[in-house]
């Protein structure tokens, strides 16, 4: 399973796609986007880092942020759901975690991640514990865990 097979199936299924990601700072925006032909399904990659630009761009009620925090199943799911109606793509995925190696708590460690995908009706957020303290191998551990998932579901 790779970004390579992920790239096919999206071109063979002419299916789109579009992602907000925050913890991972547009690295799976990177990976789809650096094979040819990506212009195929590639519609947008959104880096909405901060909780202003979750608000601003992507219309995530700031009391759902107060609330759950930027790092929650709540605003992953606003923030995917959000981002499809912006988007239009056939398949929308959202990224917020806590990459670290500061930021964590008790409640929410460092590693704490939510991948939201979006196809059609089909929505899911998925929660993710990875256990390093390493910032890019979170990174990168996320950006694999949602090519999996996309290669599931597609």
């Amino acid at each position: 399973m790779s970004i390579k097979s992920l790239h096919k199936k999206l071109i063979k299924k002419k299916l789109t796609i579009s992602l907000a990601e925050s913890c991972t700072g547009g690295l799976l925006a990177h990976n789809l986007t650096k094979l040819s032909n990506s212009s195929k399904y590639f519609q947008m990659g959104l880096t909405t880092y901060s909780n202003q630009a979750k608000i601003k761009i992507l219309r995530v009620n700031k009391n759902i942020i107060k609330k759950y925090g930027a790092v929650s199943k709540e605003c992953c799911k606003v923030m995917v759901k959000n981002l499809s109606k912006i988007s239009k793509s056939r398949i929308n995925v959202s990224i917020t975690g806590i990459a670290g190696p500061g930021g964590g708590s008790k409640h929410k460690p460092v590693g704490l991640v939510y991948i939201g995908i979006k196809k059609g009706n089909y929505l899911k957020i998925h929660e993710h514990k990875f256990k390093s303290k390493n910032r890019n191998k979170i990174q990168l551990l996320t950006v694999k865990e949602a090519i999996k998932k996309l290669l599931n579901l597609i």
